[in-house]
């Protein structure tokens, strides 16, 4: 009876264990796509930075106006911010990452929410240099991907 309490005992830890280490590692790729998309919108390469949306007609931007589509996300960036000097360089800060389970014991969503600033010259249509965002994250075959933004 010891033995089997023992083995369930192991069993549990390390399920706990595997556990931990999957959302590290999830957490580890958000942080490291938004690294890279901050790099992406720093070289003003807006299709880079896109890569981390969702290539959906479901995936949604919501800022002064909501935008639906990928295609129509990726045109209003293109159309807003037309020159490096608009880009300017981007920085994210106080990221928090909630991890979300689905069906299953791993994480299919997350939201991730932060701050974002805007070194910039230049301010075309966007005016804004600093501000809040939450991201819905879905885990696919991809990897993560962006299917809502909400930035303010």
């Amino acid at each position: 009876m010891k033995r089997v309490a023992v083995t369930i005992f192991l069993l549990l830890s390390t399920a706990v264990l595997v556990h931990a280490q999957t959302a590290a590692a999830d957490e580890a790729a958000i942080r490291s796509a938004l690294s890279a998309q901050a790099e992406a919108w720093n070289r003003a390469d807006v299709p880079g930075f896109m890569q981390l949306y969702e290539n959906s007609p479901d995936t949604t931007f919501i800022g002064a106006e909501l935008h639906k589509g990928y295609e129509p996300i990726l045109e209003r960036y293109s159309k807003a911010y037309s020159t490096p000097e608009q880009m300017g360089k981007l920085t994210f800060s106080n990221l928090e990452i909630r991890l979300l389970k689905g069906n299953c014991a791993t994480a299919e969503f997350a939201v991730v929410t932060g701050n974002f600033h805007l070194e910039r010259t230049a301010k075309g249509e966007a005016k804004k240099d600093d501000g809040i965002f939450s991201l819905v994250w879905r885990k696919g075959p991809q990897g993560w991907k962006i299917l809502l933004d909400h930035t303010s």
